[in-house]
Protein backbone atom coordinates (compact mmCIF):
# COMPACT_ATOMS: atom_id res chain seq x y z
CA UNK A 1 0.00 0.00 0.00
CA UNK A 2 1.45 3.49 -0.58
CA UNK A 3 2.32 5.45 2.14
CA UNK A 4 0.72 8.95 3.01
CA UNK A 5 4.72 10.21 2.85
CA UNK A 6 4.59 8.63 -0.85
CA UNK A 7 1.41 10.27 -1.91
CA UNK A 8 2.68 13.60 -0.74
CA UNK A 9 5.73 13.44 -3.07
CA UNK A 10 4.24 12.26 -5.83
CA UNK A 11 1.81 15.25 -5.58
CA UNK A 12 4.83 17.92 -5.49
CA UNK A 13 6.54 16.19 -8.33
CA UNK A 14 3.66 16.14 -10.85
CA UNK A 15 2.64 19.61 -9.65
CA UNK A 16 6.28 20.96 -10.40
CA UNK A 17 5.81 19.48 -13.87
CA UNK A 18 2.64 21.14 -15.03
CA UNK A 19 3.09 24.20 -12.78
CA UNK A 20 6.64 25.32 -12.50
CA UNK A 21 5.97 28.99 -10.91
CA UNK A 22 4.90 26.45 -8.06
CA UNK A 23 8.17 24.11 -8.47
CA UNK A 24 10.44 27.72 -8.34
CA UNK A 25 8.63 28.75 -5.09
CA UNK A 26 9.14 25.21 -3.29
CA UNK A 27 12.68 24.87 -5.00
CA UNK A 28 11.93 21.68 -6.80
CA UNK A 29 14.86 21.81 -9.38
CA UNK A 30 14.39 21.18 -13.00
CA UNK A 31 11.43 23.30 -14.04
CA UNK A 32 12.66 26.98 -13.61
CA UNK A 33 13.35 27.42 -17.41
CA UNK A 34 9.47 26.93 -18.11
CA UNK A 35 5.71 28.57 -17.33
CA UNK A 36 2.36 26.78 -16.93
CA UNK A 37 0.03 26.27 -19.35
CA UNK A 38 -2.12 29.06 -18.14
CA UNK A 39 -4.94 28.34 -20.33
CA UNK A 40 -7.79 26.10 -19.99
CA UNK A 41 -6.21 23.00 -20.71
CA UNK A 42 -3.49 23.99 -18.24
CA UNK A 43 -6.19 24.40 -15.58
CA UNK A 44 -7.47 20.99 -16.10
CA UNK A 45 -3.74 19.49 -15.93
CA UNK A 46 -3.56 20.60 -12.75
CA UNK A 47 -6.88 20.00 -11.39
CA UNK A 48 -6.22 16.29 -12.74
CA UNK A 49 -3.23 15.98 -10.41
CA UNK A 50 -5.00 16.78 -7.37
CA UNK A 51 -8.00 14.36 -8.37
CA UNK A 52 -5.09 12.07 -8.58
CA UNK A 53 -3.43 12.70 -4.94
CA UNK A 54 -6.87 12.82 -3.40
CA UNK A 55 -8.11 9.25 -4.84
CA UNK A 56 -4.61 8.21 -3.57
CA UNK A 57 -4.63 9.46 -0.13
CA UNK A 58 -8.22 7.06 0.01
CA UNK A 59 -6.19 4.16 -0.41
CA UNK A 60 -3.86 4.50 2.60
CA UNK A 61 -3.88 3.52 6.21
CA UNK A 62 -1.96 6.06 7.89
CA UNK A 63 0.54 4.34 10.52
CA UNK A 64 1.36 7.07 12.85
CA UNK A 65 -0.46 10.25 14.51
CA UNK A 66 2.10 12.23 12.29
CA UNK A 67 0.77 10.33 8.59
CA UNK A 68 -2.69 10.95 10.25
CA UNK A 69 -2.37 14.55 10.31
CA UNK A 70 -0.80 14.61 7.07
CA UNK A 71 -3.31 12.84 5.12
CA UNK A 72 -5.73 15.14 6.80
CA UNK A 73 -4.13 18.15 5.70
CA UNK A 74 -3.75 17.48 2.61
CA UNK A 75 -7.24 15.88 1.74
CA UNK A 76 -8.57 19.39 3.22
CA UNK A 77 -6.62 21.57 0.97
CA UNK A 78 -6.92 20.17 -1.89
CA UNK A 79 -10.74 18.92 -1.60
CA UNK A 80 -12.13 22.04 -1.15
CA UNK A 81 -9.21 23.81 -4.21
CA UNK A 82 -11.03 21.50 -5.91
CA UNK A 83 -14.44 22.61 -5.05
CA UNK A 84 -13.60 25.85 -6.32
CA UNK A 85 -12.36 24.72 -9.30
CA UNK A 86 -15.61 22.81 -10.45
CA UNK A 87 -17.50 26.29 -10.22
CA UNK A 88 -15.63 27.88 -13.14
CA UNK A 89 -13.76 30.42 -10.52
CA UNK A 90 -10.18 29.80 -12.62
CA UNK A 91 -11.87 31.41 -15.66
CA UNK A 92 -11.67 34.97 -14.07
CA UNK A 93 -8.81 35.06 -12.22
CA UNK A 94 -8.07 38.76 -12.67
CA UNK A 95 -7.40 40.31 -9.42
CA UNK A 96 -4.72 42.87 -7.73
CA UNK A 97 -3.19 40.73 -5.69
CA UNK A 98 -2.21 37.12 -7.22
CA UNK A 99 -3.14 37.11 -10.72
CA UNK A 100 -1.92 34.78 -13.30
CA UNK A 101 0.48 37.50 -15.17
CA UNK A 102 1.70 38.60 -11.63
CA UNK A 103 2.52 34.83 -10.79
CA UNK A 104 4.56 35.01 -14.03
CA UNK A 105 6.45 38.54 -13.22
CA UNK A 106 6.84 37.54 -9.43
CA UNK A 107 8.44 33.71 -10.53
CA UNK A 108 11.40 35.74 -11.66
CA UNK A 109 12.22 37.07 -8.51
CA UNK A 110 13.10 33.79 -6.70
CA UNK A 111 15.52 32.62 -9.87
CA UNK A 112 19.15 32.79 -9.24
CA UNK A 113 21.52 34.86 -11.08
CA UNK A 114 24.56 33.36 -9.68
CA UNK A 115 26.28 32.26 -12.76
CA UNK A 116 25.66 31.96 -16.57
CA UNK A 117 23.49 28.94 -16.38
CA UNK A 118 21.36 30.96 -14.34
CA UNK A 119 20.83 33.00 -16.77
CA UNK A 120 20.53 30.82 -19.64
CA UNK A 121 17.71 29.64 -17.43
CA UNK A 122 16.17 33.02 -17.03
CA UNK A 123 16.48 33.72 -20.41
CA UNK A 124 14.63 30.44 -21.51
CA UNK A 125 11.46 31.46 -18.88
CA UNK A 126 11.19 35.09 -20.67
CA UNK A 127 11.07 33.10 -24.11
CA UNK A 128 8.36 31.64 -22.41
CA UNK A 129 6.76 34.67 -21.45
CA UNK A 130 4.82 35.75 -24.58
CA UNK A 131 3.27 32.10 -24.70
CA UNK A 132 2.06 32.05 -21.14
CA UNK A 133 0.30 35.61 -21.90
CA UNK A 134 -1.67 34.45 -25.30
CA UNK A 135 -2.70 31.24 -23.21
CA UNK A 136 -3.73 33.41 -20.44
CA UNK A 137 -5.98 35.18 -22.79
CA UNK A 138 -7.55 32.04 -23.89
CA UNK A 139 -8.57 31.42 -20.61
CA UNK A 140 -10.33 34.82 -20.32
CA UNK A 141 -12.03 34.34 -23.41
CA UNK A 142 -13.29 31.21 -22.09
CA UNK A 143 -14.69 33.03 -19.05
CA UNK A 144 -16.48 35.43 -21.44
CA UNK A 145 -18.03 33.16 -23.28
CA UNK A 146 -19.58 31.44 -20.09
CA UNK A 147 -20.22 34.63 -18.80
CA UNK A 148 -17.59 34.08 -16.18
CA UNK A 149 -16.01 37.16 -15.53
CA UNK A 150 -13.91 39.25 -13.14
CA UNK A 151 -15.03 42.74 -12.10
CA UNK A 152 -14.14 45.74 -13.93
CA UNK A 153 -12.26 46.96 -10.78
CA UNK A 154 -9.72 44.12 -10.93
CA UNK A 155 -9.59 44.53 -14.82
CA UNK A 156 -8.45 48.16 -14.65
CA UNK A 157 -5.76 47.48 -12.34
CA UNK A 158 -4.66 44.22 -13.72
CA UNK A 159 -4.18 46.46 -16.85
CA UNK A 160 -2.56 49.14 -15.08
CA UNK A 161 -0.17 46.37 -13.51
CA UNK A 162 0.82 44.63 -16.82
CA UNK A 163 1.58 48.83 -18.17
CA UNK A 164 3.87 49.13 -15.28
CA UNK A 165 5.60 46.11 -15.53
CA UNK A 166 5.57 45.91 -19.83
CA UNK A 167 7.28 49.45 -19.63
CA UNK A 168 4.50 50.85 -21.40
CA UNK A 169 5.02 54.53 -22.22
CA UNK A 170 8.84 55.53 -20.95
CA UNK A 171 8.92 53.41 -18.23
CA UNK A 172 11.31 50.80 -18.37
CA UNK A 173 9.54 47.26 -18.13
CA UNK A 174 10.04 44.87 -14.85
CA UNK A 175 12.11 42.18 -17.23
CA UNK A 176 14.54 45.25 -18.74
CA UNK A 177 15.28 45.85 -15.70
CA UNK A 178 16.12 42.23 -14.92
CA UNK A 179 18.53 41.64 -17.56
CA UNK A 180 19.92 44.88 -17.04
CA UNK A 181 21.63 43.00 -14.01
CA UNK A 182 23.23 40.57 -16.16
CA UNK A 183 27.35 41.36 -15.75
CA UNK A 184 28.07 40.38 -19.53
CA UNK A 185 28.55 37.65 -21.70
CA UNK A 186 27.34 35.17 -24.00
CA UNK A 187 23.79 35.45 -23.30
CA UNK A 188 23.29 38.99 -23.74
CA UNK A 189 21.51 39.54 -26.80
CA UNK A 190 19.43 36.45 -26.30
CA UNK A 191 18.56 38.06 -22.60
CA UNK A 192 17.72 41.14 -24.47
CA UNK A 193 15.34 39.86 -27.10
CA UNK A 194 13.82 38.02 -24.27
CA UNK A 195 13.31 40.69 -22.06
CA UNK A 196 12.13 43.04 -25.47
CA UNK A 197 9.47 39.92 -26.32
CA UNK A 198 7.97 39.64 -22.48
CA UNK A 199 7.62 43.36 -21.99
CA UNK A 200 6.13 43.47 -25.41
CA UNK A 201 2.98 40.47 -24.23
CA UNK A 202 2.64 42.27 -20.64
CA UNK A 203 1.88 45.42 -22.29
CA UNK A 204 0.24 44.02 -25.35
CA UNK A 205 -2.14 42.18 -22.48
CA UNK A 206 -3.07 45.24 -20.91
CA UNK A 207 -4.45 46.53 -24.24
CA UNK A 208 -6.44 43.51 -24.51
CA UNK A 209 -7.92 43.35 -20.93
CA UNK A 210 -9.02 47.37 -21.77
CA UNK A 211 -10.38 46.63 -25.21
CA UNK A 212 -11.70 43.03 -25.29
CA UNK A 213 -12.17 41.77 -21.57
CA UNK A 214 -13.28 44.89 -20.24
CA UNK A 215 -16.60 45.20 -22.27
CA UNK A 216 -17.83 42.00 -21.08
CA UNK A 217 -16.55 42.53 -17.04
CA UNK A 218 -18.79 42.22 -14.33
CA UNK A 219 -20.19 45.20 -13.28
CA UNK A 220 -20.57 44.46 -9.62
CA UNK A 221 -17.80 43.88 -7.24
CA UNK A 222 -19.28 41.91 -4.42
CA UNK A 223 -19.73 38.17 -5.01
CA UNK A 224 -22.60 37.11 -2.75
CA UNK A 225 -23.16 34.05 0.13
CA UNK A 226 -22.25 31.22 -1.83
CA UNK A 227 -19.20 32.06 -3.03
CA UNK A 228 -18.01 34.02 -0.23
CA UNK A 229 -18.33 30.97 2.12
CA UNK A 230 -16.15 29.02 -0.25
CA UNK A 231 -13.58 31.25 -0.91
CA UNK A 232 -13.44 31.99 3.08
CA UNK A 233 -13.27 28.55 3.75
CA UNK A 234 -9.96 27.85 1.26
CA UNK A 235 -8.34 30.37 3.14
CA UNK A 236 -9.03 29.92 6.55
CA UNK A 237 -10.36 26.15 6.56
CA UNK A 238 -13.00 26.64 9.12
CA UNK A 239 -16.75 26.62 8.81
CA UNK A 240 -17.41 30.02 9.55
CA UNK A 241 -20.54 31.75 10.39
CA UNK A 242 -20.42 35.06 8.66
CA UNK A 243 -22.82 37.11 11.21
CA UNK A 244 -20.77 36.01 13.82
CA UNK A 245 -17.68 36.62 12.37
CA UNK A 246 -18.91 39.95 11.09
CA UNK A 247 -19.88 40.83 14.87
CA UNK A 248 -16.63 39.54 15.96
CA UNK A 249 -14.60 42.04 13.81
CA UNK A 250 -16.45 45.29 15.53
CA UNK A 251 -15.80 43.84 18.95
CA UNK A 252 -12.26 43.67 18.13
CA UNK A 253 -12.41 47.45 16.41
CA UNK A 254 -13.68 48.55 19.50
CA UNK A 255 -11.85 46.70 21.72
CA UNK A 256 -7.95 47.99 20.10
CA UNK A 257 -9.55 51.55 19.43
CA UNK A 258 -10.11 52.17 23.07
CA UNK A 259 -6.36 50.58 23.75
CA UNK A 260 -4.95 52.64 20.98
CA UNK A 261 -6.85 55.78 22.46
CA UNK A 262 -4.92 54.98 25.40
CA UNK A 263 -1.44 54.33 24.16
CA UNK A 264 -1.69 57.34 22.04
CA UNK A 265 -1.87 59.84 25.66
CA UNK A 266 0.67 58.47 26.70
CA UNK A 267 2.87 59.26 23.94
CA UNK A 268 0.90 62.79 23.97
CA UNK A 269 -1.69 63.40 26.87
CA UNK A 270 -4.68 65.20 25.64
CA UNK A 271 -3.86 64.90 21.91
CA UNK A 272 -6.52 63.31 19.81
CA UNK A 273 -5.07 59.85 18.00
CA UNK A 274 -4.47 61.78 14.60
CA UNK A 275 -1.89 64.54 15.99
CA UNK A 276 0.05 61.91 17.73
CA UNK A 277 0.24 59.50 14.10
CA UNK A 278 1.21 63.27 12.52
CA UNK A 279 4.35 63.72 15.22
CA UNK A 280 5.18 60.08 14.79
CA UNK A 281 5.24 60.17 11.08
CA UNK A 282 7.36 63.21 11.17
CA UNK A 283 9.83 62.76 14.33
CA UNK A 284 13.46 62.23 13.28
CA UNK A 285 13.40 59.47 15.89
CA UNK A 286 11.20 57.25 14.44
CA UNK A 287 12.03 57.86 10.77
CA UNK A 288 14.18 57.30 7.98
CA UNK A 289 15.42 58.30 4.89
CA UNK A 290 16.49 56.53 1.50
CA UNK A 291 14.91 52.82 0.15
CA UNK A 292 18.18 51.51 0.74
CA UNK A 293 18.80 52.84 4.41
CA UNK A 294 15.26 51.43 4.94
CA UNK A 295 15.63 48.14 3.34
CA UNK A 296 19.18 47.77 5.90
CA UNK A 297 17.00 48.90 8.92
CA UNK A 298 14.66 46.23 7.99
CA UNK A 299 17.96 43.50 7.68
CA UNK A 300 19.35 44.48 11.28
CA UNK A 301 15.77 44.38 12.87
CA UNK A 302 15.63 40.84 11.36
CA UNK A 303 18.97 39.59 12.19
CA UNK A 304 18.44 41.32 15.79
CA UNK A 305 15.24 39.34 16.65
CA UNK A 306 16.59 36.02 15.55
CA UNK A 307 19.51 36.47 18.14
CA UNK A 308 17.57 37.81 21.03
CA UNK A 309 14.82 34.83 20.49
CA UNK A 310 17.10 31.87 19.59
CA UNK A 311 17.38 29.94 22.24
CA UNK A 312 15.41 31.85 25.14
CA UNK A 313 11.40 32.01 23.17
CA UNK A 314 12.08 29.51 20.30
CA UNK A 315 14.82 27.23 18.83
CA UNK A 316 15.90 29.00 15.61
CA UNK A 317 17.93 25.99 13.71
CA UNK A 318 20.73 27.28 11.45
CA UNK A 319 19.03 27.17 8.03
CA UNK A 320 15.96 29.20 9.18
CA UNK A 321 18.20 32.10 11.03
CA UNK A 322 18.91 33.96 7.54
CA UNK A 323 16.11 35.77 6.48
CA UNK A 324 16.72 38.19 3.63
CA UNK A 325 14.92 41.81 3.58
CA UNK A 326 14.04 43.20 0.08
CA UNK A 327 12.48 45.95 -2.06
CA UNK A 328 9.59 44.56 -3.62
CA UNK A 329 9.42 45.76 -7.48
CA UNK A 330 6.93 48.48 -8.22
CA UNK A 331 3.55 47.67 -9.75
CA UNK A 332 1.75 45.17 -7.33
CA UNK A 333 -0.46 45.43 -4.71
CA UNK A 334 0.93 48.02 -1.60
CA UNK A 335 1.22 44.95 1.43
CA UNK A 336 4.41 44.34 2.29
CA UNK A 337 4.76 39.79 1.51
CA UNK A 338 7.07 37.10 2.37
CA UNK A 339 8.59 34.34 0.10
CA UNK A 340 9.47 30.90 1.83
CA UNK A 341 12.96 29.15 1.12
CA UNK A 342 13.60 26.62 -1.16
CA UNK A 343 13.28 23.19 -0.30
CA UNK A 344 17.51 22.81 0.16
CA UNK A 345 17.39 26.29 1.51
CA UNK A 346 20.39 27.46 -0.90
CA UNK A 347 17.60 30.18 -1.66
CA UNK A 348 16.36 31.93 2.00
CA UNK A 349 13.40 32.99 3.48
CA UNK A 350 12.63 36.68 1.98
CA UNK A 351 10.64 39.83 3.62
CA UNK A 352 9.55 41.92 0.00
CA UNK A 353 8.49 45.83 1.10
CA UNK A 354 6.50 48.03 -1.68
CA UNK A 355 7.37 51.57 -1.72
CA UNK A 356 4.56 53.02 -3.45
CA UNK A 357 7.52 55.26 -4.80
CA UNK A 358 8.82 56.86 -1.27
CA UNK A 359 11.71 57.52 -0.19
CA UNK A 360 10.90 58.44 3.65
CA UNK A 361 9.93 55.37 5.60
CA UNK A 362 7.72 56.58 9.63
CA UNK A 363 9.21 53.43 11.76
CA UNK A 364 6.59 53.84 14.18
CA UNK A 365 4.13 51.22 12.43
CA UNK A 366 6.81 49.28 10.97
CA UNK A 367 8.34 47.39 13.56
CA UNK A 368 5.51 45.24 14.25
CA UNK A 369 5.10 44.68 10.19
CA UNK A 370 8.82 43.58 10.16
CA UNK A 371 7.67 40.64 13.08
CA UNK A 372 4.71 39.61 11.14
CA UNK A 373 6.80 39.08 7.86
CA UNK A 374 9.81 37.90 9.30
CA UNK A 375 10.23 36.34 12.87
CA UNK A 376 8.85 35.52 14.90
CA UNK A 377 5.82 35.53 12.22
CA UNK A 378 6.05 34.49 9.14
CA UNK A 379 9.42 33.29 8.24
CA UNK A 380 9.74 31.30 11.39
CA UNK A 381 6.83 29.66 10.99
CA UNK A 382 6.78 28.69 7.31
CA UNK A 383 11.01 27.98 7.28
CA UNK A 384 10.34 25.79 10.13
CA UNK A 385 7.82 23.81 8.65
CA UNK A 386 11.00 23.50 5.79
CA UNK A 387 13.13 22.53 7.75
CA UNK A 388 10.83 19.87 10.18
CA UNK A 389 11.59 16.95 6.93
CA UNK A 390 11.97 14.21 9.95
CA UNK A 391 7.97 14.82 11.08
CA UNK A 392 6.51 16.78 8.47
CA UNK A 393 5.61 15.26 4.73
CA UNK A 394 6.73 16.72 1.51
CA UNK A 395 3.48 18.25 0.89
CA UNK A 396 2.94 19.57 4.39
CA UNK A 397 6.39 21.34 4.04
CA UNK A 398 6.14 22.93 0.34
CA UNK A 399 2.26 23.06 0.01
CA UNK A 400 0.37 23.16 2.96
CA UNK A 401 0.32 26.80 3.62
CA UNK A 402 -3.31 28.24 4.88
CA UNK A 403 -3.69 31.81 4.94
CA UNK A 404 -6.03 31.56 8.25
CA UNK A 405 -3.23 29.50 10.01
CA UNK A 406 0.04 31.25 8.64
CA UNK A 407 -1.78 35.07 8.42
CA UNK A 408 -3.12 34.28 11.96
CA UNK A 409 0.07 33.34 13.53
CA UNK A 410 1.99 36.31 11.83
CA UNK A 411 -0.71 38.64 13.43
CA UNK A 412 -0.37 36.26 16.94
CA UNK A 413 3.50 36.91 16.52
CA UNK A 414 3.02 40.96 16.99
CA UNK A 415 0.90 40.86 19.58
CA UNK A 416 3.28 37.79 21.18
CA UNK A 417 6.59 40.46 21.00
CA UNK A 418 4.50 43.12 22.61
CA UNK A 419 4.04 40.64 25.37
CA UNK A 420 7.62 39.31 25.64
CA UNK A 421 8.93 43.13 25.42
CA UNK A 422 9.80 44.01 22.15
CA UNK A 423 7.06 46.60 21.98
CA UNK A 424 8.30 49.08 25.12
CA UNK A 425 8.30 52.02 23.32
CA UNK A 426 4.40 52.99 22.88
CA UNK A 427 5.44 54.71 19.47
CA UNK A 428 6.37 50.97 18.24
CA UNK A 429 3.06 49.35 20.50
CA UNK A 430 0.88 52.16 18.87
CA UNK A 431 2.02 50.43 15.57
CA UNK A 432 1.58 47.09 16.09
CA UNK A 433 -2.45 48.48 17.41
CA UNK A 434 -3.04 49.88 14.28
CA UNK A 435 -1.99 46.86 12.43
CA UNK A 436 -4.51 44.89 14.13
CA UNK A 437 -7.06 47.78 13.83
CA UNK A 438 -6.53 47.52 10.15
CA UNK A 439 -7.03 43.33 9.86
CA UNK A 440 -10.23 44.11 12.20
CA UNK A 441 -11.76 46.57 9.21
CA UNK A 442 -10.87 43.83 7.02
CA UNK A 443 -13.19 41.52 8.59
CA UNK A 444 -15.73 44.50 8.30
CA UNK A 445 -15.86 45.32 5.01
CA UNK A 446 -14.74 41.84 3.80
CA UNK A 447 -17.80 40.32 5.10
CA UNK A 448 -19.56 43.31 4.63
CA UNK A 449 -19.28 44.44 1.17
CA UNK A 450 -19.31 41.06 -0.34
CA UNK A 451 -22.62 39.87 1.51
CA UNK A 452 -23.95 43.54 1.75
CA UNK A 453 -24.46 43.57 4.91
CA UNK A 454 -25.76 46.61 7.16
CA UNK A 455 -23.50 48.96 9.42
CA UNK A 456 -24.61 48.20 12.68
CA UNK A 457 -27.64 51.11 13.78
CA UNK A 458 -25.17 52.17 16.85
CA UNK A 459 -22.17 52.74 14.68
CA UNK A 460 -21.12 56.50 13.87
CA UNK A 461 -19.90 55.94 10.43
CA UNK A 462 -23.31 55.50 8.53
CA UNK A 463 -25.24 53.66 10.88
CA UNK A 464 -27.84 51.35 9.13
CA UNK A 465 -26.89 51.51 5.32
CA UNK A 466 -25.28 48.98 3.65
CA UNK A 467 -21.43 48.46 2.40
CA UNK A 468 -20.74 49.30 -0.94
CA UNK A 469 -17.14 49.85 -1.91
CA UNK A 470 -17.38 53.37 -1.82
CA UNK A 471 -19.06 53.94 1.76
CA UNK A 472 -16.09 51.29 2.49
CA UNK A 473 -12.70 53.22 1.47
CA UNK A 474 -13.06 56.72 3.38
CA UNK A 475 -14.38 53.88 6.64
CA UNK A 476 -11.01 51.52 6.04
CA UNK A 477 -8.77 55.29 5.92
CA UNK A 478 -10.06 56.50 9.16
CA UNK A 479 -10.23 53.25 11.10
CA UNK A 480 -6.58 51.85 10.21
CA UNK A 481 -4.66 55.37 10.40
CA UNK A 482 -3.29 53.41 7.87
CA UNK A 483 -2.14 55.78 4.29
CA UNK A 484 -4.71 56.18 1.88
CA UNK A 485 -3.11 55.60 -1.16
CA UNK A 486 -2.45 52.00 0.63
CA UNK A 487 -5.62 51.55 1.61
CA UNK A 488 -7.26 52.04 -2.00
CA UNK A 489 -5.21 49.16 -3.20
CA UNK A 490 -6.69 47.03 0.21
CA UNK A 491 -9.96 47.62 -0.98
CA UNK A 492 -9.34 46.53 -4.15
CA UNK A 493 -7.43 43.49 -2.81
CA UNK A 494 -10.65 42.83 -0.70
CA UNK A 495 -12.74 43.07 -3.84
CA UNK A 496 -10.58 40.43 -6.04
CA UNK A 497 -9.77 38.12 -3.34
CA UNK A 498 -12.82 37.88 -0.91
CA UNK A 499 -12.38 35.70 2.26
CA UNK A 500 -8.55 35.98 2.26
CA UNK A 501 -8.83 39.49 4.23
CA UNK A 502 -10.32 38.05 7.37
CA UNK A 503 -8.11 35.21 7.65
CA UNK A 504 -5.74 37.19 9.48
CA UNK A 505 -7.80 38.34 12.73
CA UNK A 506 -10.07 34.78 12.36
CA UNK A 507 -7.02 32.49 12.34
CA UNK A 508 -5.17 34.72 15.39
CA UNK A 509 -8.84 34.31 17.47
CA UNK A 510 -7.70 30.25 17.25
CA UNK A 511 -4.30 31.14 18.31
CA UNK A 512 -5.27 32.77 21.06
CA UNK A 513 -8.36 30.87 21.88
CA UNK A 514 -6.33 27.90 22.09
CA UNK A 515 -3.23 28.97 23.70
CA UNK A 516 -6.03 29.91 26.37
CA UNK A 517 -7.65 26.47 26.64
CA UNK A 518 -3.66 24.96 27.30
CA UNK A 519 -3.10 27.24 29.79
CA UNK A 520 -6.30 26.33 31.44
CA UNK A 521 -5.45 22.60 31.47
CA UNK A 522 -1.71 22.94 32.30
CA UNK A 523 -1.37 25.58 35.06
CA UNK A 524 1.76 26.06 36.35
CA UNK A 525 3.30 23.62 34.20
CA UNK A 526 2.08 25.78 30.98
CA UNK A 527 5.35 26.31 28.80
CA UNK A 528 4.86 29.40 26.39
CA UNK A 529 8.37 28.27 24.36
CA UNK A 530 7.39 24.38 24.24
CA UNK A 531 3.31 25.28 23.28
CA UNK A 532 4.73 26.85 20.39
CA UNK A 533 6.91 24.55 20.03
CA UNK A 534 4.06 21.96 19.39
CA UNK A 535 2.08 24.17 17.70
CA UNK A 536 4.78 25.06 15.03
CA UNK A 537 6.09 21.34 14.74
CA UNK A 538 2.21 20.43 13.13
CA UNK A 539 2.79 22.13 10.19
CA UNK A 540 0.66 24.12 7.95
CA UNK A 541 -3.22 23.62 8.12
CA UNK A 542 -6.84 24.48 8.13
CA UNK A 543 -8.41 26.28 11.31
CA UNK A 544 -10.69 23.90 12.26
CA UNK A 545 -8.07 21.26 12.26
CA UNK A 546 -5.62 23.13 14.12
CA UNK A 547 -8.29 24.02 17.01
CA UNK A 548 -8.51 20.37 17.22
CA UNK A 549 -4.98 19.20 17.29
CA UNK A 550 -3.79 21.64 19.97
CA UNK A 551 -6.34 20.68 22.19
CA UNK A 552 -3.88 17.77 22.53
CA UNK A 553 -1.03 19.72 24.17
Amino acid sequence: MTSVEEVASNYIEAMAAVDPIEATAWGVPGHDHRLPDLSPAGIEARAEVKWAAVAALAATAPVSDAERIGATVMAERLSVSLEIHDTGEDLRPLRVLSSPQGQVRRSFDLMATDDEHDWEVICARLEAVPDAIGQLKVTLGEGLTRALTSPRRQVLACAKQCDTWGGAGTSVSFFAGLVAKYPGGPSAAALERGAAAAGRAFVELGTWLRENYLPGATEKDPVGRERYALAARSFTGAELNLEDTYRFGWDELRRIEDRMAAVADEILPGAALGEVTAKLESEPDHLIEGVENFRHWNQELIDRTVAALDGVHFDIAEPIRRCEAMIAPPGGAAAMYYTGPSEDFSRPGRTWYPTLGKTRFPLWREVSVCYHEGVPGHHLQIAQVRYRSDRLNRYQRLAGFTSGHGEGWALYAERLMGELGYLEDPAYELGMLSSHAMRAVRVIVDIGMHLELPIPPDERYHPGERWTPELALPFVIERSCFPADFMASEVDRYLGMPGQAISYKVGERVWLESRARAEARKGTAFDLKDFHRFALDLGGMGLDQLASELERY
